[in-house]
């Protein structure tokens, strides 16, 4: 019984204790404050989640670039309107940043 019991109970608080990796894009995007500038269709005070993913389509490197500048903030990229720093963990900045550049 000991045997099983264990790992159950370690299952368990796995389980319950999920990164905000495993949180899909949009469920993040929302939770975060991104929506109050941005639309996924919409440009809004700055570009449409789906313009940001055309513009990066096929360019290398650009999950790791998108999500530095969620996380860090960005400047002159898409204007004039700077893209201030985004309380997210790197783990979160990457979802992100993949989820926006899943988008067509």
């Amino acid at each position: 019984m000991k045997k099983i019991l264990i790992p159950m109970l370690a299952l368990g608080g796995a389980l319950t204790l999920q990164p905000a990796l495993a949180q899909d894009g949009e469920a993040l995007f929302k939770s975060k404050p991104c929506a109050a500038c941005h639309s996924v269709d919409t440009k809004m005070v700055g570009p449409a989640l789906k313009e940001v993913a055309a513009k990066n389509a096929g360019v290398e490197g650009a999950a790791d670039t998108l999500a530095q500048h969620i996380k860090n903030g960005s400047q002159g990229v898409w204007g004039p309107i700077p893209m201030p720093p985004n309380p997210v963990t790197e783990e979160e900045a990457k979802t992100l940043a993949e989820w926006v550049l899943s988008l067509k």
